[in-house]
């Protein structure tokens, strides 16, 4: 069994609160779990409104097979304009 975590730093340009960033993330986060079933919460940043980091998990047998996965959910993150991705970080355990 091969759990993958990927911690995604964030900054939300068009938040002016922290309602817009919660609106933003609640969004982001259904996304990510409806399209590819991943446990997604924020991890830090919390009481900023223009930043967010985003934890993402996925188990599956395969190492290949959550490498692939998360790839393709952090590529939806950049592919939303109200999003930027500004670091990440990736750890199989």
């Amino acid at each position: 069994m091969i759990v993958g975590v990927y911690t995604v730093e964030l900054f939300i340009s068009e938040s002016r609160s922290l309602k817009d960033k919660r609106q933003v993330l609640h969004s982001l986060k259904d996304r990510l779990h409806e399209k590819f079933n991943l446990s997604v919460a924020e991890v830090d940043g919390h009481d900023l409104w223009q930043k967010a980091v985003l934890g993402m998990a996925c188990v599956a047998n395969e190492g290949s097979h959550v490498n692939q996965v998360l790839e393709q959910a952090l590529n939806l993150i950049r592919s939303m304009p109200a999003v930027e991705v500004v670091r990440t970080q990736l750890e199989l355990l």
